[in-house]
C-alpha cells in the first residue's frame, strides 16, 4: 500500500491514465444536498483567490481516493475502490463548466486534460468508465447527446452545476474560467494505491469495508454486491455484473434489493432479523457474509444462482407484474390478487419470507414437496383472513419476530400433513387468530373508516366482490366510502333520525352500520335519504341493495345494516365452522416472562412490556392491556363468594390512595355529567367504555383505568396483601 497527498487536478489530469469504476460499486448517488456542499467549497476557494487581503489562499481537503492500478495495453487502468462519487462529481462539474464557456481553447483544455485520453480502452476514448446504470447518462453529457431519463442523478447533477456556474459568471464579472480550474488544484485528496501482489494482503474488499465514505452510506445491497463481485477476477466482473447481477437482480428489484437480501436471509435461517436501516446495515451484512461462507464455501456461482432463483419470487410479492405464476388463467389471477391484498393492501411485511418460501415450493418443489395451485390459493386466503381479522382487533404484536419461524412448517404444508388454518390457529396468544365473536364485538363499536383508515376501502371492496361475484377497480378515485347519515346534519336529516339524532350521529357516523361503497366519485353529502336512494339506483355496485329498500334511515336501520355488514365481513374473511367460536391459539404455549405483583422489582420488569395473561389460582384469563389486568383482578373478587367485595369498596382510600377507583353507576353518572372526560377514564367490569352519560347504568360498577403498569401492579399487590394471597397465587405473563 502506498499513500500520497495530492490534488484532484493531478489525479484527473494524468496522461495515459484511465479510470474504471468496477461493477461492484454502487451507482452515482449524490443529490442536491451533497452538490450544494460541493459548490459551497468551490465558492469559498474562489472567494479566497479573489480577495486581495488574503495572503494564505484557502484550500480544502476533499477526502480519500483508493485506487488499484492495472496495465491496459498502452495505458494504466486505475480501478476505483473508493472515491468514485467525488471523482464523478468533479468530472460532471467540469463538463458543466466546459459547456458554459464559448472559447474553443478552453473547451479543448477540459476535454484533453480531464475528460478524454487517447489511450483509453473505453468508448470514444472517455477517460472514466462508469458502472452500467450510469454509463449511458454519463456519455450523454460528455458527448453532448440527449438522454431520455431527466431524473437520472447524473443528468440532474449536470443541470444543477450548469445553472450554478452560469449564475456565478453573471453575478461576478471578476470571475474567469481559470479560477474554476484553480479550485481543482486546491482540492486536496489522500490517494491510496493498493498493492497488486496477493501476499501483501491488501484485499480490496477489506479496504472497502473499513473506509468511511464522505458521501452517502452504503446500503446492504451495495455491500453484498461488492462482496460477491470481488470474489471474481476483474476481467470477469463486468460480464457477471451486466449479465447476472444487474440484469437479474438489481434491475428487477430496484430499491427493494436491500430488503430482499434481508428477507432472503430470514427465510434461509428461519429466524427474525432487524429491519434494514442505516444503523444496522453493517450488522446485517456481516450476518449475510457469515451465512454465505458457511453454506456456499468456495462456490460463489452457486450462491449467485440461488439468489437469482428467489428474486423472481420476491418480485411477485413486492411488485405488480405480467409474469405467469400459474399457467391456469383464473388461478394465476387469483394468486396475484391474494399477493397484492396481503403485501400491498394489508402491508404484511412480516409474511414476506414465509410466502416467498410457499412460492418456492409452488414453483420449484418436486413430487410430494410441490405445492399445487389450489393449495397455494387456500393458504394465501387463510393468511389474508388471519391478517385482516388481526388488524380489526388492532393486533400486530409479535408478527415481525415470530412469523418467519413458520418457514419450518412449509415442508409439512406441502405434504398436506398440516393445513395453514391449523398452523395459524395454533400459535401463542399474542399471535392468535381472532374468532367471529371477537371480530363481531369490535366491529359493533369501532369507528370503522376512521380507525381502519388503511384498510376500510379494501375491506368494503372485498365484501362487494364477494356479494356481486365480480372484481372491480376499487382503488381508483371514482370509488368512495359513502356515509348514509352524512357528516353534517341538516334539518331534514335531524327529522330522519328522530329526537335522539345527536347521540345517534355521534355514535354511529363512522360505524360500519352507516357505510357502503359507491361509484359516484364523491359522497352525496347534501342529499336527503330519499334522494340518496334514487341516486343509488344508478350505482353498478351491489351495495345499493342494502339501502334502496329502506323506508327510513334511523337507529333501527343503522343497527340492521350493521348486522348485515358484520355478517358480510365474517363471510368474506371466513373461518371453517370449527374455528368460528373457539380460542384459536395454543392454550398450552406461552412465550414471555412470569411476574408476581408482590415481587419488589416487579415495576422495573413490567415497564414497557405488554401483559398477555393473568393467572389467579387456577383461573387463566387472557388480557391485552394493564387496564384489562386490573379489571379482571377486580372481577375475580367480586364474583368469588369467598372474598368480601364490599370491604374493597369501603376501604379504597387505604388500598388505592383515592376513594373513587371503583364507583357505582349513579355516582359515575353524576361525576361524568360534570366532567365528560371521565367517560374515557372509567370502564365497566366487562371492559367497556360508555360514550355518553345516557349509556351509564345505575346497576353497574365502573372502574378507574387511566393507569400505568406500575399503578396497576401496586393496586393488585395491596389487594393481595389484604386477602393474604402469596406470590404463587397470582401470576402475570408479560411479553
Amino acid at each position: 500500500m502506498k499513500a500520497l497527498s495530492d490534488t484532484i487536478h493531478n489525479v484527473l489530469s494524468k496522461n495515459n491514465y484511465s479510470f474504471y469504476i468496477p461493477p461492484f460499486q454502487r451507482v452515482y448517488s449524490w443529490e442536491e444536498q451533497e452538490l450544494e456542499r460541493y459548490i459551497y467549497d468551490i465558492s469559498r476557494i474562489i472567494e479566497s483567490e479573489l480577495d486581495p487581503n488574503q495572503k494564505d489562499k484557502l484550500e480544502h481537503f476533499f477526502g480519500t481516493i483508493v485506487l488499484k492500478e492495472e496495465d491496459a495495453q498502452y495505458s494504466t487502468k486505475a480501478i476505483i475502490i473508493d472515491g468514485q462519487q467525488r471523482l464523478t462529481t468533479t468530472l460532471i462539474f467540469l463538463i458543466a463548466l466546459r459547456n458554459n464557456v464559448d472559447s474553443k481553447e478552453q473547451k479543448e483544455f477540459i476535454n484533453k486534460n480531464y475528460l478524454y485520453n487517447d489511450s483509453s480502452p473505453f468508448v470514444e476514448k472517455i477517460k472514466l468508465k462508469q458502472v452500467t446504470n450510469d454509463w449511458k447518462a454519463y456519455q450523454s453529457i460528455i458527448l453532448e447527446k440527449g438522454f431520455k431519463d431527466k431524473n437520472h442523478k447524473i443528468i440532474k447533477a449536470y443541470e444543477y452545476f450548469y445553472k450554478k456556474i452560469k449564475t456565478m459568471f453573471s453575478k461576478d464579472p471578476r470571475l474567469k474560467f481559470e479560477h474554476f480550474i484553480l479550485t481543482l488544484k486546491r482540492l486536496n485528496v489522500a490517494v491510496i494505491f493498493l498493492d497488486e501482489r496477493p501476499h501483501k494482503g491488501e484485499d480490496p474488499q477489506v479496504i472497502f469495508e473499513t473506509l468511511n465514505s464522505m458521501g452517502k452510506a452504503l446500503t446492504l445491497s451495495d455491500l453484498i454486491r461488492n462482496y460477491v463481485l470481488l470474489k471474481f477476477d476483474t476481467s470477469q466482473q463486468d460480464e457477471i455484473y451486466d449479465e447476472i447481477w444487474h440484469k437479474k437482480i438489481e434491475n428487477v428489484l430496484g430499491e427493494q434489493t436491500s430488503y430482499f437480501f434481508r428477507d432472503y436471509l430470514q427465510y434461509k435461517k428461519q429466524e427474525p432479523l432487524k429491519v434494514v436501516n442505516a444503523s444496522n446495515t453493517k450488522d446485517l451484512y456481516q450476518r449475510f457474509r457469515d451465512f454465505v461462507e458457511e453454506n456456499f464455501s468456495n462456490r460463489v456461482n452457486d450462491f449467485v444462482n440461488d439468489i437469482v432463483k428467489y428474486v423472481k419470487l420476491y418480485k411477485w410479492i413486492v411488485f405488480d407484474h405480467q409474469d405467469l405464476i400459474s399457467n391456469d388463467v383464473e388461478r394465476n389471477l387469483k394468486i396475484k390478487e391474494l399477493l397484492k391484498d396481503i403485501f400491498h393492501h394489508i402491508k404484511a411485511e412480516a409474511f414476506k419470507p414465509f410466502v416467498m418460501g410457499l412460492l418456492e415450493y409452488h414453483q420449484y418443489g418436486k413430487n410430494d414437496l410441490k405445492i399445487q395451485d389450489e393449495s397455494l390459493i387456500e393458504m394465501l386466503e387463510t393468511i389474508r383472513t388471519y391478517l385482516i381479522r388481526r388488524r380489526i382487533l388492532g393486533l400486530t404484536q409479535g408478527e415481525n419476530k415470530d412469523i418467519v419461524k413458520l418457514s419450518k412448517k412449509i415442508p409439512d404444508l406441502a405434504r398436506n400433513k398440516v393445513t395453514m388454518m391449523e398452523v395459524l390457529s395454533n400459535l401463542f396468544y399474542k399471535l392468535r387468530l381472532p374468532n367471529d365473536l371477537e371480530v363481531e364485538e369490535q366491529l359493533k363499536e369501532v369507528n370503522f373508516d376512521k380507525d381502519y383508515k388503511k384498510y376500510a376501502k379494501f375491506i368494503l371492496a372485498k365484501i362487494e366482490e364477494r356479494n356481486s361475484g365480480k372484481t372491480f377497480e376499487w382503488e381508483n378515485d371514482s370509488i368512495v366510502i359513502e356515509h348514509i347519515m352524512p357528516v353534517k346534519l341538516n334539518i331534514s336529516w335531524q327529522k330522519e333520525l328522530g329526537e335522539n339524532y345527536h347521540e345517534i350521529h355521534n355514535k354511529y357516523l363512522y360505524n360500519i352500520g352507516n357505510l357502503i361503497l359507491t361509484d359516484f366519485k364523491k359522497e352525496m353529502i347534501e342529499l336527503t335519504f330519499s334522494e340518496k336512494k334514487k341516486r343509488l339506483q344508478q350505482s353498478k355496485l351491489f351495495y345499493k341493495n342494502f339501502i334502496i329498500n329502506k323506508t327510513q334511515w334511523n337507529l333501527e336501520s343503522i343497527l340492521e345494516h350493521q348486522s348485515t355488514m358484520i355478517k358480510c365481513f365474517l363471510e368474506t374473511f371466513s373461518l371453517p365452522e370449527e374455528y368460528k367460536y373457539e380460542r384459536n391459539w395454543n392454550t398450552n404455549v406461552f412465550e414471555g416472562e412470569s411476574i408476581s405483583p408482590l415481587d419488589p422489582f416487579v415495576e422495573e420488569a413490567a415497564r414497557g412490556s405488554t401483559p398477555m395473561l393473568i393467572r389467579i389460582f387456577e383461573n387463566k384469563i387472557y388480557v391485552d392491556t394493564w387496564q384489562d389486568v386490573f379489571i379482571e383482578f377486580i372481577n375475580f373478587f367480586k364474583n368469588d363468594p369467598d372474598y368480601d367485595f364490599d370491604s374493597i369498596l369501603k376501604n379504597q382510600n387505604e388500598l388505592f390512595s383515592k376513594d373513587d377507583v371503583i364507583i357505582d353507576g349513579s355516582t359515575f353518572k353524576l361525576k361524568a355529567s360534570k366532567r365528560s372526560e371521565l367517560l374515557k377514564r372509567y370502564k365497566t367490569l366487562q371492559g367497556e367504555l360508555k360514550k355518553s352519560v345516557l349509556e351509564i347504568s345505575d346497576d353497574e360498577y365502573y372502574i378507574h383505568v387511566n393507569i400505568s403498569s406500575a399503578n396497576c401492579l401496586e393496586r393488585i399487590a395491596k389487594l393481595m396483601k389484604k386477602f393474604s394471597l402469596n406470590e404463587k397465587d397470582v401470576e402475570i405473563l408479560i411479553d
